[in-house]
């Protein structure tokens, strides 16, 4: 079987799976896959999904994005936009309005610079559609909901 150009996915996993101690066969058993199906990956012979690529990463608790660049799937630039984005959404320090409003300003830094914004509108919350709660409403310097109407004439 001729090897396909998938770059060098199957070099990387293999150096993934060693760093990781794991043998094939307890990778495989890991991520959901055949022993000869991974073996064929790895040696450049079959092209896996993303899907598949998804259970490998998560068993050997590496970057999905990451052999996704690898296998020809993701563009590295897509993938460092789609990291930026998650970490921002995965920050336990600030909560869900501030995720939306700093994706905001880094879509228009982004758009500032030249970049096309081919991702999802960072306004629109990922999970579900965004609610505007009291914790995200404005607040006075003395804590309590800012009127919204004030200063209307």
């Amino acid at each position: 079987m001729a090897s396909l150009n998938v770059g060098n996915l199957g070099e990387y996993l293999r150096e993934q799976r060693r760093n990781a101690q794991l043998s094939l066969r307890q990778l495989a058993d890991a991520a959901g896959v055949s022993n000869p199906y991974l073996s064929q990956i790895e040696r450049g012979l079959r092209k896996p999904s993303a899907e598949v690529l998804q259970q490998v990463a998560k068993a050997l608790r590496i970057s999905a994005e990451t052999l996704y660049v690898r296998a020809g799937i993701l563009d590295e630039k897509e993938r460092d936009e789609l990291e930026t984005r998650a970490v921002i959404l995965a920050d336990p320090s600030i909560n869900e309005r501030q995720k939306q409003v700093l994706l905001q300003i880094y879509e228009s830094f982004r758009k500032e610079n030249g970049f096309t914004a081919d991702a999802p509108d960072p306004a629109e919350d990922p999970r579900g559609a965004a609610e505007d709660t009291p914790a995200d409403r404005p607040r006075t310097a003395d804590g309590s909901d800012a009127d919204p109407s004030a200063g209307r004439s």
